[in-house]
């Protein structure tokens, strides 16, 4: 009994603290993620290297193993083993998404190349984030855990001081606007050119990709949304298609570099800054905006099938 209610509070309760969970078990130790580009650009080869940083690589072991053991726990006592098991594809398809993003050679690409970073940047908010969100780790992370470690957990998460911001936060506009903010403040050439130059700067950089576009999907995927919630969810996507689309017209067709610091190291690859900008503008304008667009009609789909349900028979 009280495992049964320990699960039911985790999946309300535990979600802020899961930030923090999912943080730390997939994206803190992003000095691996810094680009600091070398001065040695005329070896495009030597980009094209695996970056097996320890700590990056510890991290997700340790998330990949305890969601196994969570899943397999919770399987074991769960009469929807079915659910169990989509939940645990959807977190096996995110992870390898940011193993692709965060380990592959994709990682020190990005160090040469904007138009690669642009691509580690939308497999992390627009491929990573939605399937770690449709996979519920936290609960099956908690699990994992002894039953004391859950039960308090689960208390704690109530406190007003856990309570009050992740209300806020949790709130659809709240992680739409933090999201586009995020957005937008570091694509600007002044911030992106430090995160580029700086292991901290970037370090936070990715931490807010990473934890706005969770929020957001977060919002948008809830599946105990009402058929208005659904509405507003796809007006989110819709808009957040629109002001992701402009940034990424914005860099397609401006005809001068934004970014510094990828002016020589661009040329190694037989692209110009601009071409690269350009490409990377194109990335975030078609692929990310054709991205929001499934979400939105499988949503739609979903809320249309929802409508015309038939109603329950009464025996």
């Amino acid at each position: 009994m009280a495992a049964d209610l320990g699960a039911v509070a985790m999946h309300r309760l535990t979600w802020a603290s899961g930030i923090i969970w999912l943080t730390i078990l997939c994206g803190v130790p992003l000095p691996a993620l810094a680009h600091v580009v070398e001065e040695a650009a005329g070896r495009p080869q030597s980009w094209l290297v695996w970056t097996f940083e320890p700590w990056v690589v510890l991290c997700l072991g340790l998330s990949l193993g305890l969601y196994a053991v969570g899943a397999l726990r919770l399987g074991n006592r769960s009469t929807n083993r079915r659910s169990i098991i989509r939940q645990s594809l959807y977190f096996v398809l995110g992870w390898l998404v940011l193993v692709v993003a965060l380990v592959s050679p994709l990682d020190t690409l990005g160090g040469a190349l904007f138009s690669a970073h642009m691509v580690q940047h939308e497999l992390l908010m627009i491929v990573a984030a939605p399937l770690l969100v449709l996979s519920r780790p936290l609960v099956i992370w908690l699990w994992a855990l002894p039953m004391q470690w859950r039960l308090a957990i689960a208390g704690a998460v109530r406190h007003p001081l856990v309570r009050a911001p992740w209300r806020l936060l949790s709130l659809p506009l709240a992680a739409w606007i933090i999201h586009a903010l995020a957005l937008w403040l570091w694509h600007g050439p002044a911030f992106f050119d430090a995160a580029l130059t700086n292991n901290a700067v970037h370090s936070l950089q990715h931490l807010s990709f990473l934890i706005t576009a969770l929020f957001f999907w977060w919002a948008v995927l809830d599946e105990q949304a009402s058929a208005a919630g659904s509405g507003a969810a796809m007006l989110y996507l819709f808009t957040t298609m629109l002001h992701t689309g402009a940034l990424g017209a914005l860099m397609t067709f401006s005809t001068t570099p934004w970014y510094a610091a990828y002016h020589e190291s661009s040329l190694a690859f037989g692209l110009s800054p601009v071409e690269d900008q350009q490409l990377g503008g194109l990335i975030m304008w078609i692929p990310g905006g054709v991205a929001y667009l499934l979400a939105g009609l499988a949503l739609g789909a979903k809320w249309i099938g929802l409508a015309i349900k038939p109603p329950m028979r009464q025996s």
